[in-house]
């Protein structure tokens, strides 16, 4: 079944699930901290860059159907609007 079957809760859910239990020891490295990683959740495949867009235009190029999860790598949120940035475990 593909992950765009399910709903936005369900996405999101899977894209952390995904990131944390997969993805995280292998990109947050000093180089990538801080860009954004882009995660194809039908495949597990991603794509990573400083511009969300051009991550998932990357992603999108190579996956015409993917469903997108992103996060900004070693932080709590992609963007913060009136606030700052939370740093995680280091």
């Amino acid at each position: 079944m593909l992950h765009s079957d399910f709903s936005s809760e369900e996405i999101a859910q899977s894209g952390k699930e995904l990131y944390q239990q997969r993805l995280r020891t292998q990109v947050e490295t000093a180089d990538n901290i801080g860009k954004i990683i882009a995660i194809d959740l039908n495949t597990g495949n991603y794509e990573i860059d400083k511009d969300l867009l051009a991550a998932c235009d990357r992603l999108k190029a190579k996956y015409p159907h993917a469903v997108i999860w992103a996060e900004r790598i070693g932080y709590d949120a992609v963007y913060a609007i009136g606030g700052t940035l939370v740093r995680t475990t280091q």
